[in-house]
């Protein structure tokens, strides 16, 4: 018999902690609409008390969104549960989410609190949030390395309490398969009320373990995962939504499991996390990766060509990639693109589409044909931008094998035009200082990459950085034809996510 697994998605709440992916409302918001889209059933939209930017957030897609649950994140006291209720009050299917750690080491050295102290702030945090909703989650912070029969008892006194959802996280991803679903199956028996709660898992991919742990604790029994896209999260990762859902749709004589997720929209979700996080998708990540369905040698290619299944255990169109990408050019008008972008999993007001519009019909004049990549450049960069406090308005550079290179610039700062002009090593270097030197910029470059969007010497460039100041981390992204312009959009983007950063500072810890 085929069971329903439901997928908890994270990816606005644990997997903005990854370095540098801070998204602001806008963002999350899309990104949001788009989860919807997909399928999950419960969004955790953020953690309201840890920053006026995320209760903002949160409260936005609670309006917003109509047809999943939206979950906010809180720790076991009052003020964290009025934030949270605060910004998810106006969702259709509101979710308080509690968590509190149970491990001794964290009781010990974070909490300083007792074992009966923890069980006592459990039920009377999931008792205050009763007062909102009877929809209620609670998490048992670094659970895979508490106490086994502690965590039944902190379960038990918990869904007494009314958590109608009680998870079970390996925090700090130090669980192996084996050991993670033998714990699930002793808390499912020793939890007395267990049948009156859906027992979720939440893991991190630290041993490169995390999707092994969750597939092996919903084999043993429980029946939620919570995931991310593209795995994103702290440090390692979460667990990755897209394998987890296609590991169930591809080997179902071993797991006999169903989700609400409409595959086709994996792609392109995971293409919008990317662009909207700034963090590159690995190649040879499963499922999503540039890589996941090339074939490179010749006996694959055969085999290939002979039968798609020698060497492909599923369909790229199951994941919605097109086989047949529809190339657009500069003949090609608004209704076409409209439609194209539509079916890329980007549905644009008019006034965003006219934006768009307009940059597709200046790229198209310097390239002969564009395709899906180039369009997903076009909107990170006339929809999808962080708010910004600085833009390019010009930028013109000097450089060669007898002059030293020179970078005139000219931004815009919150609308006030400034312009200056300095030397570096190289072009883009000389462009950067010249931008530092207009925005008074003391962050330090951590990382630089460039890397072709499509093939041909008239590919769009896309550049990547990633920024640090004052302990914040921010990646910047830009793409252009002009791998020059495209560093100076880059560095650009940085800037203003440091900013986002700096205007909505984080008060509280949220990890799970």
């Amino acid at each position: 018999m085929t069971e329903i697994i439901k997928i908890f998605d994270t990816t606005l709440r644990d997997g903005e902690q990854s370095p540098g992916a801070s998204m602001n409302t806008n963002e999350k918001l899309r990104l949001a609409v788009q989860l919807e889209k997909l399928g999950v059933d419960a969004i955790e939209a953020g953690f309201p008390a840890a920053s006026e930017g995320d209760f903002q957030a949160v409260a936005e897609i609670s309006k917003r969104i109509k047809t999943c649950e939206v979950a906010g994140l809180a720790r076991t006291n009052k003020e964290d549960i009025d934030q949270a209720w605060g910004a998810i009050c106006h969702a259709a299917k509101p979710r308080i989410h509690i968590f509190i750690a149970t491990s001794d080491i964290h009781l010990e050295h974070k909490l300083r609190m007792s074992r009966e102290e923890v069980l006592r702030a459990t039920v009377d945090a999931i008792a205050y949030a009763r007062n909102f909703t009877d929809n209620i989650e609670f998490s048992a912070e670094d659970a895979s390395r508490s106490d086994r029969d502690y965590l039944c008892k902190v379960f038990e006194a918990a869904i007494s309490a009314g958590a109608t959802v009680v998870n079970l996280p390996d925090t700090v991803g130090y669980a192996v398969p084996e050991e993670f679903s033998e714990l699930v199956r002793y808390v499912m028996a020793h939890t007395p009320n267990m049948n009156k709660a859906i027992l979720s898992v939440h893991c991190h991919n630290d041993l490169g373990l995390a999707t092994a742990n969750t597939i092996a604790a919903i084999q043993a029994g429980a029946r939620q995962a919570e995931v991310t896209l593209n795995g994103i999260g702290e440090r390692a990762g979460n667990t990755s939504l897209e394998e987890v859902v296609m590991a169930f749709k591809t080997r179902r004589n071993f797991m006999p499991f169903e989700t609400a997720i409409r595959t086709e929209h994996l792609y392109p979700t995971s293409r919008l996390v990317s662009m909207i996080t700034g963090i590159l998708v690995q190649p040879n990540k499963a499922i999503v990766g540039a890589n996941a369905f090339a074939h490179e040698s010749g006996i694959h290619q055969d085999g290939m060509l002979k039968n798609p299944m020698t060497y492909e255990i599923m369909r790229p169109e199951t994941i919605g990639i097109s086989q047949n990408q529809l190339v657009l050019g500069k003949h090609s008008g608004r209704h076409a693109l409209h439609t194209h972008l539509k079916g890329m999993g980007y549905d644009l007001s008019d006034e965003e589409l006219s934006v768009v519009f307009k940059q597709f019909k200046n790229l198209a004049d310097k390239k002969k044909n564009l395709v899906d990549e180039d369009l997903e450049a076009l909107v990170t960069e006339g929809v999808l931008r962080s708010a910004e406090v600085f833009s390019l308005e010009y930028l013109h550079v000097t450089c060669g094998t007898t002059v030293l290179p020179m970078a005139s610039v000219q931004l815009s700062i919150n609308g006030r035009s400034v312009k200056d002009a300095t030397y570096g090593n190289g072009p883009i270097d000389a462009a950067f200082n010249a931008i530092a030197k207009l925005t008074d910029a003391k962050a330090e470059l951590l990382r630089f990459t460039v890397s072709a969007l499509t093939g041909g010497t008239d590919a769009q460039g896309e550049v990547t950085v990633r920024l640090r100041e004052n302990g914040l981390v921010a990646l910047g992204r830009g793409s252009d034809p002009d791998i020059i312009t495209a560093s100076a959009k880059a560095y650009i983007n940085g800037l203003n996510r440091l900013e986002y950063l700096k205007a909505h500072p984080v008060k509280a810890s949220q990890t799970i």
